[in-house]
């Protein structure tokens, strides 16, 4: 039987296309329609198919459970909070993903943000085409001598860290499974949550998301932070209560948000996150850099080449499932 992969990622394959072509040689490549794709039309079509690049889809262990022919579910991205990794290891599923393939990308959007946020960039842009030079304007600042919050320390967390040391920013972090002593390693203190919040000037999201940490930042969290600081996520979106982000910027409980991830993407156009002028936002494009997609697309192709082939891929997040005896296919 001939093999067959989907691909429900947007960006795979439409940048660089002999990464397309060498999928291609392995057997036929379906794009799916209207990625990603909810948990009812994937249980109606997984059956078909040996190998998925997957984007946002809900793997979930309905979807999986129809997966009766499905080898290697490889993430085209960091995150893998959208597929039920334990049902797919029970199943012997093998899952891979792309670490580091993104870090600069989102690190640099990342900061990108906060100086466009503290610089109030997107303003003055619209001011100067409008031909408003000099007269009454609103003061920005300066990010020398801030505090920066970091969020998740992990690859992209001490990216931006990196960036704000470079900047003589004092960067602080919220990371309960990072060690003191690694962080201090990069100049990094580790508080708590409700610490970072109070002292953050600029407070950056960077964590993995799961089910324990929706709505991380809610309408108390908001209300611990300085009403000059500015938040920023290019993480999840589900980790922040949106209804109280739109109350805390509208009562002046912090000065301003830049988001690149929405809980519901993309967002409604009624979201009033969309229309207060203390917000920036962009269309979930952090890691939207030819550099990062280029990595991302080899590292996803390479570990379906190689499962298809039966040998290991090098990205794998499930490699318990190697030692299954109903793995799906045997590796070398």
């Amino acid at each position: 039987m001939k093999q067959k992969i989907l691909v429900t990622s947007r960006s795979y394959g439409r940048y660089y296309p002999d990464q397309l072509e060498r999928l291609k040689s392995l057997g036929e490549v379906v794009y799916a329609e209207n990625p990603p794709l909810k948990e009812d039309r994937l249980s109606q079509i997984i059956h078909e198919y040996d190998a998925i690049v997957a984007g946002l889809d809900d793997y979930t262990a309905k979807v999986l459970e129809k997966a009766e022919r499905l080898k290697i579910l490889a993430r085209y991205g960091v995150g893998i909070d959208n597929v039920d990794l334990k049902k797919a290891t029970e199943l012997g599923i093998i899952v891979t993903y792309t670490p580091g393939a993104n870090t600069i990308a989102v690190a640099e959007h990342t900061f990108s943000l906060i100086l466009s946020l503290i610089k109030n960039i997107p303003k003055l842009n619209e001011a100067a085409k409008r031909g408003e030079w000099g007269g009454k304007r609103e003061l920005n600042r300066e990010l020398y001598g801030k505090v920066l919050g970091i969020v998740g320390l992990g690859s992209i967390g001490r990216a931006v860290a990196a960036m704000a040391k470079g900047f003589g920013m004092e960067v602080i972090a919220y990371s309960p499974r990072v060690k003191k002593e690694d962080a201090e390693k990069i100049g990094v203190k580790l508080v708590s949550l409700e610490e970072l919040l109070q002292k953050s000037d600029v407070v950056s999201i960077h964590t993995s998301y799961s089910p324990q940490k929706y709505h991380l930042i809610g309408e108390r969290q908001l209300k611990m932070m300085k009403k000059t600081a500015y938040l920023v996520n290019t993480a999840r979106g589900e980790l922040i209560d949106e209804k109280a982000l739109v109350n805390a910027l509208k009562n002046g409980d912090i000065a301003g948000a830049a988001l690149d991830v929405f809980e519901h993407e993309p967002p409604s156009p009624d979201n009033e996150l969309l229309k207060l002028d203390n917000v920036i936002v962009t269309p979930h494009a952090a890691s939207h850099t030819w550099e990062a997609v280029r990595r991302m697309g080899e590292m996803v192709t390479e570990d379906i080449e190689a499962v298809l082939k039966g040998l290991k891929p090098k990205n794998i997040a499930n490699p318990e499932v190697l030692e299954r005896s109903n793995i799906r296919v045997k590796v070398k």
